[in-house]
C-alpha cells in the first residue's frame, strides 16, 4: 500500500524541517510519495526544501491563493492508494502510517481514518489538553451525524482513501479556514470513517500565527455553514452545531482575551 503526502507551505520555515523528518521517518516501515507545495516563501523555507531535495518526490515552488489551493495542487499529483496532508508546522509520530496501513486493508469499505492528535505549542509541548479530551469524547460516537453536529475530528490525524478522494473531488478554495471541515463532510457520502485506537497519530501545533490562531471566528462561521449545507438548515445537526459554535467561540474569545491582558500585563513591566 503506497501513502501521497502532501504538505503545503508558505513562510513556514521556523517548523518545516521538523515536519520534513516526521513525514520522511515514515518510509522505515512504508512507501511514501512525498509531495510539498510552497508557495514561493521568502523566509528560508526554499533553502530547508533544497536540502531535502532527494527526498521530496515533487516539490512546487510558485505562488498559490492559500492552502487549500497549494493541497489541491499535490491532490492532482498524488498517485498513493492512502491520502493524506500535513502542513508545514505539525508532524506525525513514529510508525503513524504503517498503523494507518493496517486499518485500511482490514476495512476496505472505509472511505477514510483518523485518530488521536495532540494540539502543541511553539517549542513542542503539549498544550490545551482539554480542548483534546473534549473532542476525543465523540471518538466512540462517531458518524457522519455526529459529525455534522461537531468538528471533533483534528485534520493531522487524518488519512483518505484515494478513490474515495477521486469521487469527492478537491478542496474548495473559497473557504477561509474550513475547507478541511467541509471536504471531510463530502468524503463521508462516499463511505465510512475508521477510527484507530491508542496512542496519538500526529500533534497539531497551535500559535498566534496558524490558521486557527488568527481566524477562528471565520472558522467556526465556515463550519456552520458546511454543516448546514450538508445536514440541512433546519435540521437537529444544524441547532446542535449553532449551540456548539457559540459556546466555542465565547471560550476561544476568552482564552484570547485573558492573553491579550497577559501581554499588556507584560509589555507594562518592560516599560
Amino acid at each position: 500500500m503506497k501513502f501521497s503526502v502532501i504538505t503545503p507551505n508558505f513562510n513556514g520555515a521556523l517548523f518545516l524541517e521538523q515536519t520534513l523528518q516526521s513525514v520522511l521517518e515514515q518510509r522505515q516501515d512504508v512507501d511514501v510519495e512525498y509531495i510539498v507545495i510552497d508557495g514561493g516563501s521568502t523566509d528560508g523555507s526554499i533553502e530547508t526544501l533544497k536540502s531535502y531535495g532527494g527526498e521530496i518526490d515533487h516539490c512546487i515552488i510558485e505562488s498559490d491563493s492559500g492552502p487549500a489551493n497549494a493541497i489541491n495542487k499535490g491532490l492532482q499529483l498524488a498517485t498513493g492508494d492512502i491520502v493524506s496532508w500535513l502542513n508545514a508546522d505539525d508532524i506525525y509520530y513514529p510508525q503513524t502510517l504503517v498503523r494507518i496501513e493496517e486499518i485500511m486493508k482490514d476495512n476496505a469499505n472505509a472511505s477514510m481514518c483518523f485518530g488521536g492528535c495532540r494540539i502543541v505549542d511553539a517549542l513542542g509541548g503539549e498544550t490545551r489538553g482539554g480542548i483534546t479530551r473534549f473532542k476525543e469524547l465523540f471518538f466512540p460516537l462517531s458518524s457522519r451525524f455526529t459529525y455534522q453536529c461537531i468538528n471533533y475530528i483534528s485534520q493531522p490525524a487524518l488519512f483518505f482513501r484515494q478513490s474515495a478522494v477521486e469521487k469527492a473531488g478537491l478542496l474548495r478554495e473559497d473557504m477561509l479556514a474550513a475547507w478541511d471541515y467541509e471536504y471531510i463532510l463530502r468524503m463521508w457520502r462516499h463511505g465510512t470513517a475508521r477510527r484507530l485506537k491508542g496512542t496519538p497519530l500526529a500533534a497539531f501545533r497551535w500559535h498566534e500565527q496558524s490558521i486557527s490562531g488568527q481566524n477562528f471566528r471565520t472558522q467556526f462561521r465556515e463550519e456552520y455553514e458546511a454543516a448546514i449545507e450538508d445536514a440541512g438548515i433546519l435540521s437537529f445537526q444544524a441547532g446542535i452545531h449553532l449551540l456548539v459554535r457559540l459556546g466555542i467561540v465565547g471560550i476561544y474569545s476568552a482564552m484570547s482575551a485573558v492573553r491579550s491582558a497577559s501581554d499588556n500585563k507584560q509589555s507594562r513591566l518592560h516599560l
